[in-house]
């Protein structure tokens, strides 16, 4: 076998990353995305220095890290305005090693297209996964132009994966956490403000700064599963936050209603027995959707991306069943307790937001300002074991070190 073929169904964030680092290793690749045009849904993203780490792998890290927009202090609010804890860029940089960079997701998207050929992702292609593959045959997609096949395919088709489906029927998919979140983009207030998260009663806003100028802020709040607003988003978002501490009505008052994402936040509760199933690997929200809590999702899809490459191996290495079977197997192995650790911590972390008994929330805010009295260090140990993860392999793209 010359070349091995690898498919990638989905050319989201964590799709286009697996094609990237498929292709250094070799691959011929080919993504497959159902919508006209690779146009991200939702408008933020934090990439913290894991995800970073991974995409030094490929290349691209540095690009991202010149991205990062948040300096100074920040840290954690109550809807009143009063610091709960507090913290600061410099601080998170010296523990993990690297900024937490806020993003646009269609920049990202943006970044790791470019570093595709053309021709690589086939948009307005809906793709079925019609055989998993396995010993002796290779995996089959179904497409409007006919079938394909490939020695390996990579579901990155989301939460709602249809391929994991057909990988797992039994399996029961993602739940409900309760949680409703919006997202806007607008332009950045005229008075200047720290980097924020805030904690209500069953109710959360933060608001980040962008490279660009403008300023990417996300809320939550507990709701029915399906609910909408009456009249329109944002003034929902007036009724939830309109009275809460400055930047946030100004923030609210910015933004175009039109524009403000609403969607239900759900999780994988149960998790998946593996990640793979003949010669198909799933990754990101298809394989592990969590609660958007600490910010790891996206991270999570890059790093599941990167390490597949790493266990898949250079495209000379993947020609037999038995070598296809060991490395997916490795790829579960790997990304599946971590992952899922990841999952839970989200949905403790999601508890403790959704609060709205007012002594427990009292409860709580005294707890995070006694434990804050400590340092940012001590706030900060939350993420020890996922923001300072390192990837398994040396890079691919020459040049870039290995940070």
């Amino acid at each position: 076998m010359d070349q091995p073929r690898a498919l990638v169904i989905g050319g989201g964030i964590g799709g286009l990353t697996a094609a990237v680092a498929l292709r250094q290793r070799g691959w011929e690749v080919t993504v497959l995305e159902r919508a006209p045009e690779l146009t991200p849904v939702g408008a933020g993203l934090g990439l913290a220095p894991n995800a970073q780490r991974a995409l030094d792998v490929i290349g691209l890290g540095d690009q991202v890290r010149a991205l990062s927009a948040w300096q100074g202090d920040g840290g954690l609010r109550a809807p009143g305005g009063r610091w709960l804890s507090r913290t600061s860029s410099e601080a998170a940089a010296d523990r993990f090693g690297g900024p937490l960079v806020l993003v646009h997701r269609a920049t990202l998207v943006s970044l790791l297209a470019s570093a595709l050929p053309e021709g690589v992702v086939r948009t307005g292609t809906a793709a079925v996964l019609a055989d998993p593959g396995g010993d002796g045959r290779p995996a089959v997609v179904g497409t409007p132009d006919g079938e394909l096949e490939a020695e390996l395919v990579v579901a990155a088709d989301g939460i709602r994966s249809a391929a994991r489906q057909v990988l797992f029927p039994d399996h029961p998919g993602p739940r409900y956490t309760g949680l409703t979140t919006w997202r806007v983009v607008v332009p950045a207030p005229e008075r200047p403000f720290a980097p924020h998260e805030t904690w209500g009663r069953g109710r959360l806003w933060g608001t980040q700064p962008l490279k660009d100028g403008r300023v990417y802020a996300y809320a939550g709040a507990t709701a029915p599963e399906g609910a909408h607003a009456p009249d329109n988003e944002r003034a929902e978002l007036r009724r939830l936050f309109g009275d809460w501490h400055d930047p946030v009505p100004a923030i609210i008052e910015a933004a175009d209603p039109g524009q403000v994402l609403r969607h239900d936040v759900h999780e994988m509760a149960v998790p998946l027995p593996a990640y793979h199933r003949g010669r198909v690997a799933l990754l990101g929200d298809a394989a592990h959707a969590m609660q958007p809590t600490l910010g790891q999702g996206g991270n999570q899809a890059v790093e599941d991306a990167i390490v597949l490459a790493h266990h898949v191996g250079p495209a000379g290495g993947f020609g037999s069943d038995v070598t296809s079977a060991a490395g997916l197997a490795a790829y579960s192995a790997d990304r599946l307790p971590r992952t899922t650790a990841i999952v839970r911590q989200a949905t403790r972390t999601g508890r403790m937001t959704a609060v709205s008994n007012p002594v427990a929330v009292a409860v709580r805010d005294a707890l995070i300002v006694a434990v804050s009295r400590f340092g940012p260090g001590l706030i900060l140990r939350g993420f020890a074991g996922i923001a300072d993860w390192r990837p398994p392999q040396h890079t691919y793209a020459s040049g870039t070190p290995r940070r």
